[in-house]
């Protein structure tokens, strides 16, 4: 069956079907601010072993679905690449084909931190840049003041949006969420969860390495584990920030707080309850729960 195709302003999940996959591929599945460049980040401390990386992360690990590259530069230059390689995608499972041997990781976050942290990006993005490269002209809802973080949350939180044509809403984040949840059991897909690696960043990192049979010497883990960190890769942002035309204001603010569980403070009582049964209605109850633990 031909995967579901996921477009939205600069992503086109149908340019997987075109991509050659090798046996050995990585591939990162998030939402955007679920943690994609903190894994892209731990999957390269993996593959290569050193902090020192031999380009920007955004080279090493290229977002497939970003139609602002040609599809044919992005294929050339992971063609190119002579390590195991590990590609981006916010394209959800059911939107890309699955390769058997190939390895997926789908990165989860509390839904409200990641909004929130999407609130902000989006106040971080240059639309005229945009714009130019995308050739269409910056709508005029994106043209006006953005309502405060709060106001914007309960939006977000109530929106009933299309889940292929606004991924990034809450809606299309619990689809996605849901999809890589209903395969846990697979051997191919690994489920992270943002709050784990913040939790404890080497015990994951060292869970990531076995599921991905890399093996590790234990002299370098200090050193790939303090690389991870975000003081770490905020402190790189000039070459850690998923930005190789320009499209933000500021790399260092991409890397904003890197916290977890402060989101739901926003919210009233009475809006957190219709948050939760919105929850409730859109994604099975264990899947919530793993959600939303601390």
């Amino acid at each position: 069956m031909t995967p579901y195709r996921y477009r939205s302003e600069m992503e086109d999940s149908h340019r997987w079907l075109d991509f050659p996959m090798r046996d050995d591929d990585i591939v990162i599945s998030t939402r955007s601010k679920h943690g994609t460049t903190w894994t892209q980040m731990i999957c390269a401390l993996l593959v290569f072993q050193t902090p020192d990386l031999p380009a920007p992360l955004s080279e090493l690990s290229p977002w497939l679905d970003w139609t602002i590259a040609p599809k044919e530069a992005v294929f050339a230059k992971l063609a190119a690449q002579r390590h195991r390689r590990f590609v981006k995608t916010h394209t959800p499972l059911d939107g890309i084909p699955i390769h058997p041997t190939a390895r997926y990781i789908v990165v989860a976050r509390h839904p409200l931190d990641a909004a929130v942290s999407l609130y902000h990006q989006g106040s971080n993005l240059r639309r005229e840049r945009i714009a130019e490269l995308t050739g269409v002209p910056v709508p005029e809802a994106k043209k006006r003041p953005r309502p405060e973080p709060r106001d914007w949350l309960v939006r977000w939180t109530l929106t009933d949006s299309d889940p292929r044509e606004f991924p990034e809403m809450f809606p299309g984040v619990m689809a996605h969420l849901s999809d890589a949840w209903a395969r846990r059991a697979e051997p191919n897909l690994l489920l992270v969860h943002y709050a784990d690696l913040s939790a404890d960043r080497e015990g994951e990192m060292r869970r990531i390495a076995d599921w991905l049979g890399i093996e590790v010497p234990e002299t370098r883990w200090a050193d790939l584990v303090r690389a991870a960190g975000f003081a770490e890769m905020k402190a790189q942002a000039e070459t850690m920030a998923p930005d190789p035309v320009g499209l933000m204001r500021s790399r260092d603010a991409f890397f904003r707080r890197g916290e977890s569980g402060a989101a739901a403070a926003l919210l009233s009582a009475e809006e957190l309850a219709a948050y939760e049964a919105r929850v409730a209605a859109l994604v099975p109850e264990d899947l919530a729960a793993w959600l939303h633990r601390p």
